[in-house]
């Protein structure tokens, strides 16, 4: 595993070190505010007092613990309303596949696969439609939310498994209307944007990719091992998380298994990361998983891969569900939008 030593900001981009005189230049969008909006450093403010001050007080995996994680990760129900307002929302049970539909009045041809995040064992397609009505509205695209299964109940790769079975149903139904794989979009945050990274993975290893359009993450979770880059800093700046919350949410996700045994749950520390669709993931320069994701951008960087990285500077951990109040939501998900209209056209197969 190549681990970065030190880093050094440019016009273009970071120049990487491993410490031993080996250097890289990979090119980053540095988007932050400076200062950040008063709404992002109230927001920070906010999620620090009422997430993750009492995340710190939870130390078990008893069902108490777990409902409390879930109820701290939740949206109010008036801000969920307010965000799907005019939208068409249709809940889905086919087979395996749980989940919802939420789309415009006249969605365009194809669809966009959103994987939630919440640490594996929180959160819902429900508490992420601020993310999923934007996404909706700013790319014309139908979005179909996934509901996975989560920890403590269902371990690892329960989450992964279900993404690939997402993922193919929605492939199937695509070429059922004479459309190919490159009219569809993944896309997930935080622990869901680690998911999405990870089946592709799975499905390229297995040889079984079908080539999305593209896929965007937003904060994504792409090391549960506790030995990348992430630990490597201090966790003071996030507003979210502590050092100690990933390795809970190691012992929810995975049980008696060890994370290095579960390769596909970290895909930062994946030797390879080629044969991947083009990729853009957003990210805080202050989050505690920032590291993780430049060390994700690198690798594809160095694969001659087609990855895009952007730095919103002094905003809390996915910040995009913040959307209608925090002015760089707004700015993070219609650059995601652009990304996935460059990306996306109709593709006829018949």
């Amino acid at each position: 595993m190549s681990m970065i030593a030190e880093t050094k900001q440019t016009e273009d981009g970071l120049i990487l070190s491993d410490g031993r005189g080996l250097t890289t230049s990979v090119p980053v969008d540095f988007l932050g505010r400076n200062p950040p909006s008063w709404q992002a450093r109230r927001a920070s403010a906010l999620i620090r007092k009422l997430i993750r001050q009492p995340l710190s007080r939870i130390t078990g995996l008893d069902n108490a613990s777990v409902r409390r994680v879930r109820f701290l990760f939740g949206a109010t129900l008036l801000f969920q309303w307010l965000r799907t307002y005019g939208l068409h929302i249709e809940p889905v049970h086919e087979g395996v596949v749980y989940g919802e539909w939420v789309e415009p009045e006249n969605p365009r041809p194809g669809a966009l696969l959103y994987v939630h995040g919440g640490a594996y064992v929180a959160c819902s397609p429900v508490t992420h439609r601020p993310i999923t009505a934007a996404l909706t509205r700013l790319t014309g695209l139908p979005v179909f939310s996934l509901h996975y299964r989560r920890a403590p109940d269902h371990l690892y790769p329960a989450a992964l498994i279900d993404t690939i079975a997402a993922y193919g149903w929605l492939f199937r139904r695509l070429k059922k209307q004479g459309l190919d794989e490159r009219s569809l979009v993944l896309a997930g945050d935080s622990a869901g944007g680690g998911l999405i990274l990870g089946a592709l993975l799975c499905l390229r290893d297995a040889g079984q990719m079908k080539t999305a359009a593209c896929a965007v993450c937003f904060s994504p979770l792409t090391d549960m091992t506790d030995s990348g880059e992430s630990v490597q800093r201090s966790d003071e700046s996030c507003a979210m998380f502590r050092k100690e919350n990933i390795a809970q949410c190691a012992r929810a996700y995975f049980g008696n298994m060890t994370a290095s045994e579960a390769k596909y749950a970290s895909p930062a520390l994946m030797k390879k990361l080629d044969g991947l669709p083009p990729i853009l993931m957003q990210v805080s320069s202050t989050e505690f998983l920032r590291p993780d994701a430049f060390q994700v951008h690198k690798k594809i960087f160095e694969e001659r891969g087609n990855s895009k990285l952007e730095d919103f500077g002094d905003v809390p951990h996915c910040w995009q569900l913040l959307d209608g109040f925090v002015p760089e939501a707004r700015v993070a998900l219609e650059h995601a939008a652009a990304f996935i209209r460059d990306h996306t056209l109709p593709c006829i197969t018949s």
